[in-house]
């Protein structure tokens, strides 16, 4: 890695986004949103259900699977005020999936609405879950950082957290849209192929694919793998300091099998990202193992990737490729008899960052002066001005639920 873009100042990616463009609601078929493809500097557009003419056989395209949950739980206290608490990342027990499996307690990290109101005491809800009644508590035991440590408690042993979630809880749709959650997002803010439960907001360039574009992939010789990247709530974290530098990263869960990993391997170590999330996990793939060639005896702890750590190798890492650091990491989950590897991730991808194991990249569009748009600058070298002008005078709808691009440097 060549600079260094701690000093780089976000104001020099702002754009003008009038809330006209901000799209509302998805389009009735998800398939039939606009594609903007940028191809090694020029600029043209189609329909999303073309994507498949643009990706050449042979070539290895990566997914990720996670699955939005109904993170937003309300109570009302006796005096009528309304708390909202946001489940962000599970404490006790730490994995998701154990955490989803709990029955009569659990704890979460999460943002608390209204906390102010919230004095200390207990809040209860009641509501039928599996046709019997039950009540749900919350008590807030400390503060971490600006989240909030809460415990759950329920009393019924046959229902789980993810049951009390499916009925309690309200699908988290992004606030810029400035709406209430509908019942139709329950479907709309989901990929097709979303399997994993634990995201608070959905990887959203996977919205465009339907079952034909899969298909029409499939068909064309296109190989497919799937990882899972839990979306946090710092997603839409705005960067609020002049310079990157001030800005801290989001720590955000994942987990790559290792049949994925040996499939980035027979492909070259290249491959194309539907989604920064999978971007992020790829890219954080390959430094994971260059962690472990520096150091075969690297902890699971040293191995989570760092905010800066790609800007700061050391020189015996110069000159790595991805499929060597791949295959320390398969040695890796081999001698540890691991069919997946669970780790985090905090990579910041900005200007000055050297792309390792993504090629190209399909995307939406994203809000002026974010970390995602910083990514999508470093991917095409500092070009994504011509990208955004594009679109924004060519009609396209933006953010979560607006149109996609094919990016190929």
């Amino acid at each position: 890695m060549k600079e260094n873009p701690k000093h780089i100042k976000i104001q020099d990616f702002n754009y003008d986004l009038p809330d006209n463009r901000i799209a509302k609601f998805p389009l009735a078929q998800r398939d039939q949103s606009k594609l903007l493809l940028y191809r090694h500097g020029e600029v043209s557009e189609d329909i999303f259900t073309s994507l498949p003419t643009y990706i050449d056989k042979g070539e290895l395209m990566v997914f990720n699977n996670t699955k939005v949950i109904q993170a937003r739980l309300h109570f009302r206290k006796e005096t009528g005020a309304l708390i909202e608490v946001f489940v962000l990342e599970p404490i006790e027990p730490a994995d998701y999936a154990l955490n989803f499996q709990q029955t009569e307690h659990t704890a979460w990290l999460c943002l608390v609405g209204n906390l102010k109101k919230w004095k200390g005491e207990v809040l209860h809800r009641e509501m039928e879950v599996k046709g019997k009644p039950i009540v749900l508590s919350a008590e807030r035991k400390q503060t971490v950082g600006t989240s909030h440590w809460v415990d759950f408690r329920w009393n019924d042993n046959q229902v789980t957290f993810a049951d009390i979630l499916e009925v309690f809880g309200e699908l988290p749709i992004p606030p810029y849209l400035n709406r209430k959650t509908q019942e139709s997002d329950k479907v709309t803010y989901q990929t097709v192929y979303s399997k994993i439960k634990g995201s608070v907001a959905a990887p959203t360039a996977g919205l465009h694919f339907t079952p034909r574009v899969l298909d029409a992939l499939r068909e064309k010789g296109v190989d497919m793998e799937e990882l899972t990247l839990h979306v946090g709530a710092g997603t839409f974290k705005p960067v609020k300091s002049e310079e990157i530098e001030g800005h801290e990263m989001h720590t955000e869960w994942i987990s790559v099998r290792k049949s994925t990993i040996e499939s980035l391997i027979h492909h070259g170590g290249k491959a194309i990202a539907v989604g920064t999330t999978s971007v992020r996990t790829l890219e954080s793939l390959y430094h994971m193992g260059v962690t472990l060639i520096l150091n075969p005896q690297a902890t699971d702890e040293q191995l989570k990737v760092k905010q800066w750590q790609p800007y700061e190798l050391p020189a015996e890492a110069q000159g790595i490729s991805s499929v060597e650091s791949l295959q320390a990491l398969l040695a890796y989950l081999e001698r540890n008899g691991m069919e997946t590897l669970h780790s985090c991730t905090q990579i910041i991808i900005a200007p000055g960052y050297e792309y390792q194991v993504v090629k190209a990249m399909v995307t939406n569009f994203h809000q002026p002066q974010s970390t995602l748009l910083l990514l999508v600058s470093a991917l095409v070298k500092g070009d994504w001005r011509k990208i955004y002008d594009y679109a924004l005078s060519h009609d396209f709808r933006f953010l979560s639920y607006g149109d996609s691009s094919l990016i190929i440097p």
